[in-house]
């Protein structure tokens, strides 16, 4: 197990994208790290685009960055509710700070462009928000995954497999 005591903060809110969530939350509890949920609001279930919950552990505003190893954000259309919490720009900010790893797929890409990281940074994200990407700095690039550092980007669900083995790969040698 390559992350066997981590720590990873993974944001949550109504309508993400099911598989983008739980695919990794999985993975990487598979590789022995340890995955919180947090949400606006503390033991509350947010409901995927698809229908499948999600029980946060923690409200963002009981969350310390500080104690997280890396931070994901789903895809879908939580990003853009995520993106509204200055709280949330901040993890994402400290992470980006610290050179701790970052994962966004899809939309995510939303809130990494809310918390003013991406100018010159390669990435990727779904092809539906490449010109909010691009317009706030970022080297769009149309691949399934795309590593610039400590920030792993990704499409849609079918890259999953190709972004997670990316992300798992620069977490284990931070």
């Amino acid at each position: 197990m390559k992350l066997q005591g981590k720590k990873v903060l993974q944001l949550v809110s109504n309508d993400f994208e099911d598989l983008e969530l739980w695919y990794p939350v999985h993975r990487l509890r598979e590789e022995g790290a340890h995955v919180i949920l947090a949400g606006e609001k503390a033991d509350h279930a947010y409901i995927g685009k698809y229908g499948v919950p999600a029980k946060s552990d923690v409200a963002f505003d009981d969350v310390d960055i500080t104690s997280f190893d890396a931070i994901l954000v789903p895809g879908g259309w939580s990003p853009d509710l995520l993106r509204r919490f200055d709280s949330v720009k901040g993890f994402v900010r400290y992470m980006d700070e610290q050179k701790r790893p970052i994962g966004q797929i899809c939309h995510a890409g939303w809130v990494l462009i809310s918390a003013n990281i991406l100018d010159g940074v390669n990435v990727t994200s779904t092809p539906g928000i490449k010109d909010d990407m691009e317009n706030a700095g970022a080297i769009w690039h149309d691949e399934p995954v795309v590593v610039d550092g400590h920030i792993v980007s990704s499409r849609r669900p079918p890259d999953l497999p190709d972004y997670m083995r990316a992300f798992i790969d620069v977490f284990a040698k931070q």
